[in-house]
């Protein structure tokens, strides 16, 4: 009963507390093998997760990684276990409104799994902007940019495939900045894969390069020399160590960009402080949440290190949730890479993500801004033959 000396517009709502976590499993193929210097990928899958809040809204969040643990310590299958079995306990019953007390909590319980946190803050996220009405990219500060320029990234290991592919972005006015992937092969045979390619674009396209760690320092100075006279402009961690990076920088005229190496503030404030890089690859999973994403982009405007926006090739959820991140940094001078769902053959989106002129469109629409076509998320689920998902309930007499 209202207080009779209390303005009504004091009393607050009643708390939004999260009633059930559900996780599953999505596996979709892509358009063609995509070829890193650590993996092949013919398939991505994602781990989507679900949080059921006692005032009826959803919230959704991704897990994903490149060619499973190929690139790192976490899969979408070990996302899946780790949510399940310690994540939803500290999360049931919790006010789904207080999100960085919740993360805290999350963050003192458990260690790393910076992928499974963030898809966890995303689908917080995602239900408290349907509670309030208001855009992901507005609950995180406001945006500085409606929409975000898009590299495409030239993976098939084939230099004519390359170029007819870069040809075809191009004519559609999908993609003018391209990523190639190299590593596998010896410094000569990459450089002139990408040579041939700078040559066929000319100015029509600009051309940089990712070595995804595969390099070392020997074969990292023989080849940025070679890149510098093909006409790239940028190159993707061509070496392990962050050290490593800092005595390559500054040594051609080429910018060197860290990717692996940033795994969140913490490794950000380390690489700015020994100048290990010219340009920072924020990558949500990669950062442990969006708000750290946010954390390491003022690191880098801080240090002088220019930013771009990074990708794991998440899907949908996982892209548009990068893209509310992305638009709230005061710079990011060398554009985005929010090309995953473009690379793979199934949509799950009943509107799909709006892919044009160089750019991606950010929604404004609350939270996540997306709509999740059920019937095609619940084909590609690789339980779907196998019974219903494994969820984790709150039990009745929790209450927060």
């Amino acid at each position: 009963m209202q207080s009779m000396d209390t303005p009504q517009h004091l009393h607050a709502a009643a708390p939004a507390l999260i009633d059930r976590v559900e996780t599953f499993l999505v596996d979709l193929p892509t358009i063609r093998p995509h070829q890193l210097s650590m993996a092949t990928m013919n398939g991505q899958t994602l781990m989507l997760v679900r949080l059921y809040c006692s005032d009826g809204t959803v919230g959704v969040g991704e897990g994903t990684t490149i060619g499973g643990l190929a690139y790192g310590a976490e899969s979408p299958e070990g996302m899946k276990l780790a949510i399940d079995t310690y994540f939803a306990p500290l999360l049931l019953g919790a006010d789904a409104s207080l999100i960085p007390a919740i993360m805290a909590r999350l963050n003192k319980a458990i260690q790393d799994n910076r992928f499974a946190k963030c898809a966890i803050e995303t689908a917080l996220f995602d239900a408290l902007g349907q509670r309030t009405g208001l855009p992901i990219s507005q609950l995180l500060g406001g945006r500085a940019r409606e929409s975000l320029p898009i590299a495409w990234t030239l993976a098939s290991g084939d230099t004519a495939k390359d170029i007819d592919e870069a040809e075809r972005m191009l004519a559609a006015r999908r993609h003018k900045i391209f990523k190639l992937k190299i590593g596998r092969r010896e410094v000569e045979a990459d450089v002139a894969h990408v040579a041939a390619i700078k040559k066929a674009l000319g100015d029509r396209g600009s051309v940089r390069v990712d070595v995804n760690m595969a390099w070392s320092e020997l074969e990292a100075q023989r080849g940025l020399a070679g890149l510098v006279d093909a006409g790239c402009e940028l190159v993707e961690q061509p070496v392990a160590s962050a050290p490593a990076l800092a005595r390559l920088k500054g040594k051609h005229n080429i910018a060197i960009m860290a990717d692996e190496s940033l795994t969140g503030p913490a490794s950000a404030f380390a690489l700015a402080r020994i100048g290990g890089a010219d340009v920072f690859a924020i990558k949500i999973e990669q950062s442990g949440g969006l708000r750290a994403a946010q954390q390491v982009a003022a690191i880098g405007d801080a240090a002088g290190i220019e930013l771009y926006g990074g990708t794991m090739l998440e899907g949908a959820i996982g892209t548009i949730a990068s893209a509310h991140a992305f638009a709230t940094f005061r710079e990011l001078q060398w554009g985005t890479e929010l090309f995953g769902p473009l690379l793979l053959t199934e949509e799950i989106l009943a509107e799909p993500l709006q892919y044009q002129d160089f750019q991606l469109a950010i929604p404004n629409r609350p939270g996540l801004g997306i709509v999740l076509d059920e019937e095609r998320v619940q084909y590609f689920r690789r339980d779907r033959k196998q019974g219903a998902t494994v969820t984790a309930a709150r039990p009745a007499t929790l209450a927060g």
